[in-house]
């Protein structure tokens, strides 16, 4: 039986143009945890039936390659119910929906996907949701589009249609989005799902690891992807290091050694350990060594 890589420990989410056939048959050599059958903006209106035509055959050799099977459609006013009636028959792990401004977009998407699971055989509930956060009014409604089913894994957030919706200026640095970005982690940790940092849309390396790595200082764990290139330093940002688990340990160590002389809290390298400090230690050798086993095993 086939093992699902938790929605926590899944920390590349790449899109991936819904019509293109080279693109799609490769994706899984980028290393991405999770490829997104993106039927929506990637894919334009004429091309969409192609798209739909691929999904049954193109998810079934993504499973067998080991990675988390996804599709986005489009909203359910529009194309996305023949998105659905397709790509349900392909069995998707999760199915993500765009411009998620209200809780009822997610209830609709619930039920169609409840309805097409018992169609097409597929185990009721099986599948998961991610609801894609695009507008102002789904960021200050975040929580309560994450509760809205109890599918939804995750939520994730946009960056060109949300500052196109704020009337922001693009800039490689993401001035522009910091406070979005700061405020939509918060609402998913509070409604204890994913949540899925928005894509760095510009093509260097050295930009999207800067981006990853300010996105992992907030507390994200998982980051959307545009360009396959990225899936891998992504995954090295987001994935503890070597020394970071040694220090990790080192931490650990010292605070449990303080705990047993009867202290409540120990210097080390300058710094005052405190329980906080030593949770996340543990927290972080925890996520390290459930990624590595997953890894290895994949």
């Amino acid at each position: 039986m086939r093992t699902l890589r938790p929605a926590a420990l899944c920390r590349s989410w790449l899109f991936l143009e819904g019509a293109n056939e080279a693109v799609l048959q490769r994706a899984a050599v980028s290393g991405a945890d999770v490829l997104i059958h993106e039927l929506e903006d990637f894919t334009p209106p004429a091309l969409r039936p192609k798209a739909r035509a691929l999904a049954a055959e193109l998810y079934a050799a993504w499973r067998d390659q080991g990675v988390m099977v996804a599709v986005r459609v489009n909203p359910l006013d529009q194309d996305g119910m023949d998105d659905l009636a397709a790509v349900m028959r392909g069995r998707p792990d999760i199915v993500a929906l765009p411009k998620v401004a209200e809780p009822h977009h997610v209830v609709g998407l619930d039920a169609a996907v409840t309805r097409f699971e018992r169609d097409y055989g597929i185990a009721e509930g099986s599948t998961s949701l991610l609801p894609n956060i695009e507008f102002a009014r789904g960021l200050v409604q975040t929580g309560a589009i994450a509760a809205a089913s109890r599918r939804t894994i995750g939520c994730l957030m946009a960056s060109e249609d949300l500052a196109a919706d704020l009337g922001a200026e693009r800039g490689s640095d993401g001035l522009e989005l910091v406070y979005a970005r700061q405020r939509f982690i918060v609402e998913c940790r509070a409604a204890n799902v994913v949540a899925v940092d928005c894509p760095y849309t510009w093509s260097d390396a050295e930009g999207v690891e800067r981006d990853t790595i300010w996105a992992r200082r907030l507390g994200y764990t998982a980051k959307s992807l545009v360009d396959p290139a990225h899936a891998a330093i992504v995954n090295g940002v987001l994935t503890p290091s070597a020394d970071e688990l040694l220090q990790a340990r080192r931490v650990v160590a010292a605070f449990e050694a303080a705990r047993a002389q009867g202290l409540g809290r120990v210097e080390l390298d300058g710094s005052l350990l405190e329980v906080p400090t030593y949770s996340n230690a543990k927290r972080l050798i925890a996520r390290g060594e459930a990624l590595r086993a997953i890894d290895r095993g994949a």
